[in-house]
């Protein structure tokens, strides 16, 4: 193997963030490394304040920490070998002696539904020795599926820590709860916040897979609730098995009425489990979830939409009829599932293209995403999401961008587009656009975004305290 060859993590680290949401790895940079790291930061942040989105172009060996094997190898297994460094970054100094709040991150101060598939992950590297005295990030191991916190707010039972010796960093699900901890030493403490995207959906494992069935992990970390038929169905579509739960469930008349209200449980968790299994459930299974998802409150018709997600081709006609009800939030839902459904629910993609006519934002922006999800026929999908570059909605059109990246090459027609959001006043429509015509990679997009990149040219040296020379 290359010195530089990802090195990819093994079935039994992925059962873990599969079930746990999160695995604490390090890298082995010398320990001078870190230490010019740690200089060079405290000097920006003295000097400079927090460089935010410009933290890699500011402090360039960074670069190489997102070069390292270990880091290229566990995102390639969880994202795949086309994974994007997103242009959203930062770094979070910590030096409070108070605990941060629990919470999960937005997408950079937007919001849209969560995805239980890891569509995206985040890394958070520590460039310092970080003992658990000087405040490591905490994260709630499983909780990454939940909307709600389902532990009080104060709770740190079964907290894992992202402590260690100075390159240790975590991988967590996007989604996940988390928060920092009390900095007891009163030493200046960086965490390096860095988000990726998966630009394709899975065709088959990424990671250094040995066994093709999914098992439960050796060891769970405490509090972690069971899930298996949702863990299940992560490990099978990371492996590139849509809708694998599909007639994996007894559907007797005792068992189906149990799920059909457990799927209404007020425990989020015990109502997730009835989702998935009610997605193996065959026809029955289908049919209780379609009618969750067109009567039931918001927040029951959205875990119908995951059950449905998980259910396979059989769920698209159901999917595609709930596309045209007047309820905002089934329409909202129903767009959501096709777009996890891959490739699978191309037959979807008119009426998904319609629903771009609606005043609904919200819709808007799950139909933009979806697209870019299901990519085909990638004429039509392509056109569409033209379209949406040029929406009113900033979210809708930051979201193009995305799905453009996931069309690829394939979306070489919307350059045109895509050169003109490069100018866009929302620095995240701009940012994906880059990103789209780099992944569209043809002649035209290449020259494009060598133009954009040439007028925008960020000098890392120049700094209030030199702003020219040497």
């Amino acid at each position: 193997m290359s010195r530089n060859a990802p090195l990819l993590l093994n079935d039994e680290q992925m059962r873990k963030f599969i079930t746990e949401g999160f695995l604490i790895l390090n890298t082995d940079f010398p320990e001078e490394f870190h230490q010019a790291l740690v200089t060079q930061l405290e000097t920006v942040y003295e000097k400079e304040g927090n460089p935010g989105n410009n933290l890699l172009p500011r402090i360039r060996e960074l670069q190489k920490v997102f070069d390292h094997p270990v880091i290229t190898g566990a995102l390639t297994s969880v994202l795949g070998p086309d994974y994007m460094l997103h242009a959203h970054r930062h770094g979070h100094f910590n030096a409070s002696p108070k605990a941060g709040g629990w919470h999960k991150d937005s997408y950079w101060g937007y919001g849209k539904i969560r995805n239980h598939h890891p569509w995206w992950a985040m890394i958070m590297y520590f460039p310092q020795d970080t003992p658990v005295e000087l405040g490591p990030t905490g994260v709630m191991p499983g909780t990454q599926n939940y909307d709600s916190r389902i532990f009080e707010s104060d709770e740190t039972e079964g907290e894992a820590l992202a402590s260690g010796k100075a390159g240790t960093f975590a991988l967590i699900h996007y989604d996940i709860w988390h928060r920092s901890t009390p900095n007891l030493k009163g030493a200046n403490r960086f965490m390096l916040k860095f988000e990726f995207m998966r630009t394709q959906a899975p065709q088959a494992p990424s990671w250094d897979n040995r066994e093709k069935e999914w098992v439960s992990p050796a060891a769970f970390h405490v509090p972690i609730i069971q899930h298996d038929a949702l863990w299940k169905e992560t490990w099978n579509w990371l492996s590139g098995r849509v809708g694998s739960l599909a007639g994996t469930e007894s559907a007797d008349a005792g068992r189906l009425q149990q799920l059909t209200a457990g799927i209404e449980d007020s425990f989020e968790p015990h109502a997730i489990n009835a989702a998935y299994e009610l997605a193996g459930c065959g026809e029955q299974g289908l049919s209780v979830l379609l009618d969750k998802l067109n009567n039931g409150e918001k927040k029951i018709s959205k875990l119908a939409a995951y059950g449905l997600s998980a259910a396979g081709p059989d769920a698209i006609p159901g999917l595609i009829e709930a596309l045209r009800s007047e309820r905002e939030e089934t329409v909202n839902h129903a767009a959501f599932a096709l777009g996890e459904l891959r490739d699978a629910a191309a037959p979807a993609v008119p009426a998904l293209v319609s629903l771009l006519d609606l005043p609904s934002a919200e819709v808007r922006r799950t139909v933009t995403e979806s697209l870019g999800m299901i990519a085909a026929p990638a004429e039509d999908v392509t056109a569409a999401l033209i379209r949406c570059l040029q929406d009113e909605d900033v979210q809708v059109r930051f979201t193009a961008g995305l799905s453009l990246i996931r069309v690829g090459r394939a979306a070489e027609a919307a350059v045109p587009a895509l050169e003109a959001a490069l100018d866009d006043e929302n620095r995240y429509v701009s940012a994906h656009a880059a990103e789209a015509l780099r992944y569209i990679g043809t002649e035209e997009a290449k020259d494009a975004l060598i133009q954009h990149l040439f007028k925008a040219r960020w000098c890392p040296a120049t700094t209030p305290a030199s702003t020219f020379y040497p």
